[in-house]
């Protein structure tokens, strides 16, 4: 038996031994709506600028999740390095960025029955990894200063070097996601801006790039977005739509997070401007062209949330309100005075559009929005193939799986 062989083994083993049985820790609760609206924020330094950064305890022992009545979350998989994204791979396993560790892990479950048998680490040496998206038998990874790319066997580590498409800028927000549209012939790339609002930054930041697969026929597709975490193709319009962060510094409840259709050539706004055409105060007179030029997002979450995972549900598990909705991880704030996100959210739509504001859907991380002690911080959403959704918490190094009625 070779080495590489063994080490396979190996592996399955471990996950083996980690594998969870299912424990319900999800409590009924009546899922609280919110609806923002840009013709009523408060103005800028309304309420001072608070520092409030979490402090991530572990899970106590009573802890509980809430979700809306008939839906539970069961432990998927524990004792990961910052789980971030995650993707179906060709085959059906389940691939997961564990960002923290700067590599991939692989979760398989042959039986089909929701629970992990085992997995394997699929890729190491990694640059702070965030998004992945499949072509093909090929897999694309967002590191933090390029793109890169391996190719991808069925059950088996990497077996080489990835290699290079694209180099990205580094630094300031690193996160970098990645998806294709639907026929695989364009790739689109989330950079962050650097820093929190500054009028100099270069190019290629607080931007949507879109390339080829071989990572030429750069161009922008969409600017002014502060920091795009989460990308995702809606179902009915076949529209980019993004979560994205915006700026700190102005108050507790401006500006707001948002998740937008993303439109090519469109400017949101960063950072001469917030949610339209409201001014960004210390860049007071600098840029009115791009002001003019800023579009409203298309549904307001609530400010310093920190909008990551961004999933529109396509499954047949939940019931009816839920079927082509957004479903929305907000990792929580650290810039407001009571604590906000630390929660997944819901985003009805109708005829692949948002139909009014956005409901609570996954809540208990952050018990008491007026302490520090969180247990908990959403990041990635994932549908699964049999309705049921996974969510990563990079703060509990776990991912959960909702279910309805069963």
């Amino acid at each position: 038996m070779t080495a590489r062989r063994m080490l396979l083994i190996i592996s399955f083993v471990a996950l083996a031994c980690r594998a969870q049985t299912p424990t319900p820790v999800a409590n009924d609760a009546k899922p609280q709506h919110h609806e923002i609206r840009a013709d009523q924020l408060p103005a800028p330094f309304d309420t001072p600028s608070s520092g409030n950064p979490p402090a991530v305890v572990a899970r106590p022992a009573n802890a509980a999740l809430h979700l809306p009545a008939g839906f539970k979350a069961t432990l998927w998989a524990k004792d990961l390095d910052e789980p971030r994204t995650m993707a179906y791979a060709p085959n059906g396993d389940i691939f997961v960025v564990e960002s923290g560790g700067n590599r991939i892990r692989a979760f398989r479950d042959p039986n089909a029955d929701g629970v992990p048998e085992s997995s394997y680490v699929y890729a190491t040496g990694l640059h702070q990894p965030y998004g992945i998206a499949f072509r093909g038998n090929q897999l694309y990874i967002g590191n933090t200063d390029a793109v890169v790319r391996l190719d991808y066997k069925p059950g088996a580590p990497a077996s080489a070097e990835p290699t290079r498409i694209t180099p990205l800028p580094s630094g300031g927000h690193w996160t970098r996601n990645v998806v294709f549209n639907k026929d695989g012939s364009k790739m689109y790339v989330s950079i962050g801006s650097r820093s929190n609002v500054s009028a100099d930054e270069g190019d290629m930041r607080a931007v949507i790039m879109e390339y080829n697969p071989d990572g030429s026929g750069k161009r922008t597709f969409a600017s002014g977005l502060r920091n795009a975490v989460g990308l995702a193709w809606e179902p009915t319009t076949g529209s980019l739509w993004a979560a994205i962060n915006e700026r700190d510094g102005l108050g507790d409840d401006v500006p707001p997070d948002y998740v937008t259709e993303v439109r090519s050539g469109a400017f949101y706004g960063w950072p001469f401007a917030y949610i339209g055409q409201h001014e960004e105060p210390r860049l007071k007179g600098q840029r009115p062209d791009l002001v003019k030029k800023a579009i409203v997002p298309s549904v307001l979450v609530e400010a310093h949330a920190a909008a990551l995972g961004l999933a529109f549900y396509t499954g047949k598990m939940f019931p009816a309100q839920y079927q082509g909705g957004a479903f929305v991880a907000l990792h929580g704030s650290w810039n407001r005075s009571k604590r906000s996100g630390y929660k997944v959210i819901h985003i009805p739509f109708r005829n692949g559009r948002p139909s009014g504001g956005y409901d609570d859907f996954l809540t208990g991380f952050a018990p008491d929005a007026n302490r520090r002690e969180v247990w908990g911080r959403p990041v990635g959403v994932l549908v699964l193939k049999d309705g049921s959704l996974l969510v990563s918490d990079d703060g509990g190094g776990a991912i959960w799986r909702v279910t309805y009625g069963k």
